[in-house]
């Protein structure tokens, strides 16, 4: 057995098997070690099984409402094992396609926990046996996993993290969601258009908010518009069983003596990530954290001599096409190729799959006044957009925010159908340097919702032509 590698890599999800099969690219002996399946909580538990889920609710909302478009369906039903069994069946197909990707490139793949011995040392464990490996360079990418309710006892079984969310035996008839971020507001949009009657809480004082606040005070007026009930500025004080099967949730207010009670069948934690440093042997190594993650440079190097962070585990955005990014230009600069620019995390797209989607690229509004930029705002709303119309989704907005003296794209926020795909038109521009009148130049298909972008670009300029 080969013990000694150029490059090993811990953990198999975005980041790490990207870095891995890089490296071997790049001609690294290489191996990945992962101690559970191959494409980590991104794929097995996270970004893609919720998207399966998410279709399955789109469905559920087109259903209701097909009769708008001349269609009469009848009673429909759910069966949400066949809907989570294709979720899982997803799920299962692409790590299976991770497996064969690292064979094809001849990366060594290693099932077992690995643990820093040294410098440049490593032993992986599996099934009680333990073997020694050397490597020139060791890339963590261990990812992260969803924060614990601190100090709270709750009703077992009753509350719920995301693998028991994306794998529900029933229906809650009414679901607690805790914590109004991205990953919230998902499994709210999720569990309401599949029938549940939801309640977001949020402890503070808007859903999203780390969200361009237009844009964040859209989604939450869109939310209650379907029924979901949303609380900000509480956080959850404590949780009682009433009962085997229910459990009674007392909200406290984070600025005033008050509290809330709700009444719900589960409850969603979704407050946050915490990175995966523990039985690493960082100790050993003397690697330094802070918060809970890896401390790492640009290029991914931590403070000690061959060892590296990429992904989740080195912190924010906790983003898997970030962890991709990060891992091909980590591995690229231990080998000394590339262009010499590291990840600019400003220009990271983020998107919320929700009903409505929600997507964003580089600066807030609010952001980009607290730096003192002289801004261009602007935007177009989806209601004078006739693709968006015909597909009788006439909700949203496109805003744009350009620097009034340079004419650089700072920002762009979109709340709508599809926006999760249209973001990266803005994101390409960022990435190119596009000014507000290369983009007035380009010319958009019609009939799309792409149009929206250009629209928004128009009305930053004060020569908006549809609106």
């Amino acid at each position: 057995m080969n013990t000694r590698y150029d490059l090993m890599v811990v953990g198999g999800g975005p980041g790490g098997y990207v870095a891995a099969i890089r490296a071997a690219q790049l001609g690294f002996r290489t191996a990945l070690v992962e101690r559970e399946a191959l494409g980590g909580v991104c794929l097995n538990w996270g970004c893609i099984p919720t998207k399966a889920l998410l279709r399955g609710a789109e469905i559920a909302h087109t259903l209701r409402t097909a009769r708008e478009f001349g269609f009469t369906t009848g009673e429909t039903s759910l069966d949400l094992q066949a809907l989570v069994g294709h979720s899982r069946a997803v799920a299962e197909r692409l790590s299976g396609g991770i497996a064969q990707l690292l064979r094809k490139h001849g990366v060594t793949h290693l099932s077992g926990q690995a643990r820093l011995t040294g410098k440049c040392t490593l032993v992986v464990e599996s099934e009680g046996l333990e073997q020694d490996y050397h490597a020139d360079h060791i890339v963590l990418a261990t990812g992260a996993r969803a924060r614990q309710l601190a100090g709270m006892r709750a009703p077992a079984g009753l509350v719920w993290g995301a693998r028991e969310a994306m794998t529900p035996t029933a229906l809650p008839a009414r679901l607690l969601v805790i914590g109004g971020g991205a990953i919230g507001v998902e499994f709210a949009s999720l569990y309401a258009d599949l029938g549940s009657e939801v309640t977001l809480v949020e402890m503070a004082s808007r859903i999203l908010p780390e969200a361009d606040t237009e844009i964040a005070d859209l989604a939450q007026a869109a939310l209650i518009a379907r029924g979901i009930r949303i609380v900000t500025g509480y956080s959850v004080a404590q949780l009682e069983p009433r009962g085997e099967t229910a459990m009674s949730a007392t909200l406290a207010s984070s600025a005033e003596a008050a509290e809330i009670h709700v009444e719900a069948d589960r409850a969603v934690v979704a407050v946050g990530v915490t990175g995966n440093i523990e039985d690493l042997g960082l100790e050993a190594v003397g690697a330094e954290t802070r918060r809970g993650f890896l401390v790492a440079d640009d290029w991914g190097r931590t403070g000690v001599v061959g060892l590296y962070a990429v992904g989740d585990v080195a912190g924010p955005p906790w983003l898997a096409h970030k962890a991709s990014q990060q891992a091909v230009q980590c591995v690229e600069h231990i080998a000394g190729v590339g262009r010499g620019q590291p990840l600019q995390m400003s220009r990271i797209s983020a998107c919320i799959y929700s009903r409505p989607q929600i997507a964003s690229v580089g600066l807030t509004e609010a952001q980009a006044r607290s730096l003192g930029r002289p801004l261009r705002v602007g935007r177009a709303p989806l209601h004078a957009n006739g693709k968006a119309l015909a597909m009788g989704e006439g909700s949203g907005l496109v805003k744009t925010l350009f620097d009034e003296a340079t004419g650089e794209l700072l920002g762009a926020h979109l709340i709508g159908p599809e926006v999760t795909e249209m973001v990266q038109g803005f994101a390409v521009a960022q990435q190119l340097e596009a000014t507000e009148n290369d983009l007035l130049d380009t010319v958009f298909p019609h009939p799309t919702l792409s149009e929206s972008m250009h629209e928004s670009v128009l009305d930053a300029l004060g020569r908006a032509i549809h609106h």
